[in-house]
């Protein structure tokens, strides 16, 4: 027997920076679900001594997100740890790891949703956030399934924006963007921060107005300190248009048709 949920990837429309709390920077963005990009996580059935998860991950397990998840999850109810001595978890990879998509946020919301559903655990939306939050910062988006959401604070304020589905493209160069190093450059060489009055206009705009309107630069708040980091990160060396926006902390981009 075989449970399967899909598992989107995201872009940021854009992600301003605000502020920065016990170390972390705040941010204001607008996150949408990429409706034509996912992985595919499955609960297959067999026997087995230990927690087994399947997938071609860039990371070690104890590193992956599913598992982080696991951890808290058999904290809460030992009927997980037991049902998963009678099942697997596989996750069918396509969105690309570490490019700014969430692939690995999205994975953990997934299998947090699935787990509450398959172990009768009878957790809230905002009650599997708090548990998503603990683990990455963009798992909160994932786990209220909106296809557009203003996200604030470190990523664990979610709130619904309601507009068209838009159709959206990514590309996603072999560039390896480290999120750590692109926060330093941000902080030594581009810092800003951008005002209240100016989030609260991006807030209330459509994406597709917001897309239409502003460039790359002014969009995104880490593609400056990205770029400096590597120069291929330009889209003209890509072969990329000039409509082409910068998602998170990269290296991917995205293009709205």
């Amino acid at each position: 027997m075989i449970i399967s949920k899909k598992s989107y990837a995201k872009v940021n429309i854009f992600l301003k920076i605000v502020g920065v709390r016990d170390g972390y920077h705040l941010l204001a963005s607008r996150f949408c679900r990429v409706k034509n990009l996912y992985d595919v996580v499955e609960f297959q059935s067999g026997n087995f001594d230990n927690f087994t998860l399947e997938g071609n991950f860039g990371c070690t397990i104890q590193q992956n997100t599913i598992y982080k998840a696991y951890l808290k999850l058999i904290e809460l109810n030992p009927s997980v740890e037991q049902y998963f001595k009678t099942h697997k978890v596989v996750v069918n990879k396509v969105i690309p790891e570490f490019a700014g998509l969430g692939g690995g946020s999205s994975n953990c919301a997934t299998f947090i949703f699935m787990v509450n559903d398959v172990c009768s655990l009878n957790l809230s939306k905002d009650e599997l956030s708090k548990i998503g939050a603990s683990i990455g910062a963009d798992v909160p988006f994932f786990i209220y399934e909106y296809d557009s959401a203003n996200v604030s604070g470190i990523g664990e304020i979610v709130k619904e924006f309601k507009e068209d589905t838009l159709d959206i493209h990514t590309f996603t160069p072999s560039i390896e963007c480290n999120t750590g190093a692109i926060f330093k450059e941000f902080r030594k060489n581009f810092y800003k921060e951008c005002s209240i009055e100016d989030v609260n206009r991006l807030f209330e705009t459509k994406s597709i107005e917001i897309y239409n309107s502003i460039d790359i630069n002014e969009a995104n708040d880490l593609y400056a300190p990205a770029l400096s980091l590597n120069e291929n990160l330009n889209p003209k060396n890509l072969g990329l248009d000039n409509e082409s926006f910068f998602s998170g902390s990269g290296s991917s981009f995205f293009t709205i048709k």
